[in-house]
């Protein structure tokens, strides 16, 4: 059965669509990188645009930085060097990303449910919180998502077409599995293939398979795709390989707080966490799936609907919850793991939320409709995000985790003087990009003396803290200049009494 909206709701839901969309777009300027992850990565894509190294992304200048695949860095690095070193070229690319995921969410949903269908499932995905602040920020996990959504809208287009038809949609499922791999990494591999093996054992689709997905020049396209950046990399940097593979993947899954992260720390979570954090990140709609538990008629009708026809719901439940099994026996997780599952989740809602509508053909919007529930629901999340982006972008509620004030204040102040500016004890990651690396970094408070016995007067930065660990010799040298995200600005006095 397919959905029919009325004109009002569809008019409804394309003006959801195009403000979130709209907001989305114009906020990406509007605010600094964040420590630690947007900074760290967006500084990443600035040396690779400054260096013109393309193959070993570096964390600091001359320092590779072996933790994650380069893709998302290349095209942050492709709009540094087309739009200049902002925070808007930084993050566009993980915007467009995510545009290219909604369209093929609306396309997969058309073809399976209509269009109408399609446009909900679309608002529904947009419109979740993970999904929306993931579009447009400097991270790894919309590339993961573009490539892991490619993988498994491909592998049910190629299980249901023609064999003719399904041979293309099989080379397109490696390529979503290549740009996986280039993405982050092997995770790619195990949020694709657990659930597409789970629901391949569940349907007995073992045949259809084997006859309907290329794997033998499937995989070489797939080798030929992402193979040589791994090739190159290790032979640049010997090591990465094992790092890599070893490190990152293996002992950072199974070792809770592993100490051999080279560029942090790890992020040792109780076993089983990465459920709520999708219960967070997958707002508003895990409330609504939440509260609709409750209610007798909803859960009657959730074992039919997983019977239902070829399998499509189950196919979306393997999806969405893919990410969550998977990470519950993680030791060291974060909250952006959720993304992977949240396109099968939304194109899931929308069945469970459409369903009663089909049923008594209501065309009517009203709070008691399927429809009508999710209007008001994306509609009252749509004005909260709007909101967020107001507070956000003018200040209302200044970031916190970010040096750019300071940075700022910094060259306002210096003028036209040589004095440098030195973190002491630690320097965050936005303090690298805002600089563009004149930044400077002390450990030890001893060495602090060295900039004392130069000629120019230079600046200090230092946590709030770290500032009592410093020694009355040092506090007695400089003057305090403001605050500015939790680190003071110091100056270093004229003369020393």
């Amino acid at each position: 059965m397919k959905f029919q909206l009325t004109s009002v709701q569809r008019k409804a839901f394309g003006v959801l669509l195009a403000v979130a969309l709209t907001v989305r777009l114009l906020s990406l300027g509007t605010y600094p990188l964040a420590d630690t992850t947007e900074a760290r990565y967006g500084e990443i894509a600035r040396l690779m645009a400054a260096t013109g190294d393309w193959i070993t992304p570096q964390i600091h200048h001359s320092v590779p930085f072996w933790g994650k695949p380069p893709l998302s860095t290349w095209l942050s690095a492709v709009s540094i060097r087309v739009l200049g070193v902002n925070e808007f070229a930084i993050r566009l690319p993980s915007l467009l990303l995510s545009l290219l995921v909604l369209i093929m969410v609306y396309f997969f949903a058309a073809k399976q449910r209509g269009r109408d269908f399609a446009l909900v499932a679309t608002a529904v995905l947009t419109l979740s919180v993970l999904f929306f602040v993931s579009s447009g920020a400097v991270m790894t996990d919309p590339a993961l998502l573009l490539g892991t959504s490619l993988s498994m809208i491909a592998f049910w287009r190629a299980m249901m077409q023609k064999e003719r038809e399904a041979a293309v949609w099989g080379y397109l499922f490696f390529i979503g599995l290549a740009i996986g791999l280039l993405a982050k990494g092997p995770v790619a591999l195990v949020l694709t293939g657990l659930p597409l093996g789970s629901w391949i054992i569940w349907q007995r689709q073992w045949g259809n398979v084997w006859s309907r997905i290329p794997w033998f020049s499937g995989l070489a396209l797939c080798l030929v795709l992402s193979a040589p950046w791994y090739y190159l990399a290790e032979l640049k940097t010997p090591g990465f390989l094992d790092y890599f593979f070893i490190g990152e993947h293996w002992k950072r899954f199974l070792v809770s707080g592993w100490e051999g992260d080279l560029y942090g720390n790890a992020h040792s979570r109780p076993l089983g966490t990465i459920w709520l954090y999708w219960l967070a990140t997958a707002l508003p709609w895990s409330m609504v799936l939440l509260a609709s538990l409750f209610r007798k008629r909803f859960r009657q009708q959730l074992g039919p609907m997983l019977k239902c026809g070829n399998g499509w719901c189950v196919y979306l439940a393997l999806w969405s919850v893919a990410p969550m099994v998977f990470f519950t026996f993680a030791g060291n997780i974060l909250w952006t793991y959720v993304l992977p599952g949240l396109p099968a989740f939304a194109l899931l809602m929308t069945e469970l939320m459409l369903s009663s509508q089909a049923e008594t053909s209501q065309s009517v919007i009203s709070p008691e409709s399927g429809v009508g529930k999710i209007i008001w629901t994306a509609a009252t999340t749509t004005i909260l995000l709007v909101t967020a982006w107001v507070l956000i972008a003018g200040q209302i509620v200044p970031p916190r985790k970010c040096q750019k004030g300071l940075i700022t204040a910094f060259q306002d102040i210096r003028g036209e003087s040589e004095g440098q500016l030195i973190y002491l004890f630690k320097r965050p990651h936005s303090a690298e990009f805002y600089s563009k690396e004149q930044a400077l970094l002390v450990d030890q408070a001893e060495d602090i003396d060295i900039y004392f016995q130069n000629i120019t007067k230079d600046y200090f930065a230092v946590k709030e803290s770290y500032f009592k660990r410093l020694p009355e010799s040092v506090l007695q040298r400089v003057a305090k200049l403001g605050e500015y995200s939790g680190y003071y600005l110091l100056r270093e006095k004229p003369r020393y009494d």
